[in-house]
């Protein structure tokens, strides 16, 4: 009898593989000292069309290119062929639900040293079933963590290097250890940065207001999304600036953005109370447009999505060459 279930699968060393057969060594460079760069791109199933939307692909693989080069990882793979690779893997795998998609370049040699001169370059790419990184559904509860962001000069902020998530991973263990579901991380300065893996936004006296990507934020694609769709479909301006931590406590309603948080109502932050400790009005306009947006139900932002075609799905697809 032939098993027709779904199966996971990674583009690794030049061809699709099971997921399960995707390995390093623990030598690898990239496992010893954090030099990789990665992605976070979503699919959305929608159920009336029977398709998946990946949301805004493209400028994924645009901006993992452009934090590549800066940190001198080589991919042999242009911006066309990495979205045909996403879409091949994600028909091969079938699954009729939201997906995480994950590209990842590294220094891929076995060695010990922690120069990246002459060491080699891996990329693998994979795709899993997903559902929500964080509550969208009810508020959540924030502080600010005694953490602060790593300094651009010191780890690029707006690259995704693997490196620098230490520092990500520490601000929100602390904050679910201490009750919280999320970190607010400062600067080196003392501004709000963003969350722990989120950018970070602000509701007051009718605007949105988001730290400057001067403060060291990661140039969030959702945090793009977002102040897009506040103003052409709301007519909402976005303010990008320094934010100082107690302006959080004022605002009328607090939001995280990011493709893993989607868009995350906030109503506590340090035992401070936010509008009411409920989801406020602007941030459930732009909660609804975004899942309207990226399961495909406003046309006018169909270029933001490329339809996976999963009635053409393959059992097998050919390695990019």
């Amino acid at each position: 009898m032939t098993d027709s279930s779904p199966r996971t699968y990674a583009f690794f060393e030049g061809e699709f593989v099971p997921l399960g057969d995707a390995k390093v060594s623990v030598m690898t460079h990239a496992f010893n000292y954090g030099t990789g760069v990665f992605e976070g791109i979503r699919s959305y199933w929608n159920d009336e069309h029977k398709e998946s939307y990946v949301f805004r692909l493209r400028e994924h693989f645009v901006r993992f290119l452009k934090n590549t080069a800066m940190v001198f990882i080589d991919v042999p793979y242009g911006v066309d062929e990495l979205v045909e690779m996403t879409v091949n893997l994600l028909r091969m795998e079938g699954f009729p639900s939201d997906m995480y998609i994950r590209p990842l370049a590294y220094k891929s040699s076995e060695q010990i040293g922690v120069s990246m001169e002459g060491v080699a370059d891996g990329f693998t790419l994979f795709a899993v079933p997903y559902g929500k990184y964080i509550e969208t559904d009810r508020p959540l509860s924030l502080c600010v963590s005694s953490w602060r962001r790593s300094s651009d000069n010191a780890i690029p902020s707006r690259a995704k290097v693997t490196g620098n998530y230490i520092n990500t991973a520490l601000a929100k263990n602390e904050a679910v250890r201490n009750g919280y579901n999320e970190a607010i991380v400062l600067n080196e300065h003392g501004y709000v940065c963003e969350g722990s893996a989120e950018n970070i936004f602000l509701v007051r006296n009718g605007a949105l207001i988001t730290p400057s990507i001067a403060d060291g934020i990661l140039e969030g694609i959702t945090r793009d999304t977002i102040i897009r769709l506040a103003r052409e479909e709301l007519g909402i301006p976005t303010h990008e600036r320094q934010v100082a931590r107690t302006e959080v406590y004022y605002a009328d309603e607090v939001f995280l953005t990011g493709t893993g948080a989607e868009v995350g109502p906030v109503g506590n932050v340090d035992g401070r109370t936010i509008g009411g400790g409920q989801i406020g009005p602007i941030t459930a306009a732009l909660q609804d447009l975004y899942f309207d947006v990226v399961k495909g139900r406003k046309p006018a932002y169909s270029d933001w999505l490329t339809p996976v075609g999963l009635t053409r799905r393959s059992e097998t697809a050919a390695p990019v060459a």
